[in-house]
């Protein structure tokens, strides 16, 4: 199923690309196709499975788990591949690329085959709280960055600074260190307060990329010793069974 998937997310990206699809337009539309009914064979194993757990058992579990967000994603993963041969394609032209780029959702589906990916989803939530506050941070200093700008620099460039929102452009810009150029101080004061917002982006993107590096290695150390202490016990379980049963073998 991974491969699969990944196989048709590079198949729903080069389709967008018209040399490439034109070269064989019933190659793609038949591979689609068979990889579409693949994933609706899976997902409709997966659903009547899912009744094996307490928690989903019966129709009404069943159900419920078909409206959970892995069930809804898996269900859009197939979903527009057998709507979008049915619909025109004059009228629904916007429909219709909207329904092939979902089909890029099918990547997401890969969170549900990986530890890796539960160890992330484990580290964010249990720092929640500490990825929150530098969230609220950012967002003040880019608020406090953009007001001085417009301050500052308001009326040598109105085009650029003319407004909090119109420079909050280049505080998100000077902020997460991508610079584009398009917009940068000419006064004094603005590039003293056009430097320290660099600074204090650096800082803004080192602190959540520490929070989140702790968390995950915190995840995995746990991981690990959960799967030493159950390799121990079963050992342990062995060498009683070997000494009640020493002719066993």
């Amino acid at each position: 199923m991974v491969w699969l998937v990944a196989f048709s997310s590079a198949l729903a990206v080069l389709e967008t690309e018209p040399t490439v699809e034109n070269l064989a337009p019933r190659a793609f539309a038949r591979l689609e196709w068979a990889i579409a009914i693949l994933f609706m064979a899976e997902y409709l194993i997966r659903l009547w499975a899912e009744g094996e757990n307490p928690k989903f058992r019966g129709a009404r579990g069943r159900l419920r788990y078909a409206l959970t967000p892995a069930a809804i994603i898996d269900l859009l993963s197939f979903l527009p591949s057998l709507v979008v041969p049915f619909l025109p394609g004059t009228s629904n032209f916007m429909l219709l690329r909207i329904f092939r780029l979902i089909r890029i959702l099918r990547l997401a589906r890969l969170g549900r085959f990986s530890a890796a990916m539960r160890h992330l989803a484990e580290a964010v939530s249990s720092r929640r709280e500490e990825l929150l506050l530098s969230l609220m941070l950012a967002c003040f200093v880019l608020v406090f960055s953009a007001a001085a700008m417009y301050l500052l620099e308001g009326d040598s460039d109105p085009r650029t600074f003319g407004s909090i929102p119109r420079a909050m452009w280049w505080s998100v810009c000077t902020l997460t260190t991508v610079g584009y150029g398009d917009a940068y101080p000419h006064t004094v004061l603005g590039k003293i307060c056009g430097g320290l917002t660099s600074i204090a982006g650096i800082g803004l993107i080192a602190m959540p990329t520490g929070i989140l590096a702790a968390a995950f290695s915190d995840a995995f150390q746990r991981s690990r010793r959960l799967r030493e202490s159950e390799t121990g016990r079963a050992e342990r379980q062995r060498q009683v069974e070997d000494t009640r049963f020493p002719f066993a073998d």
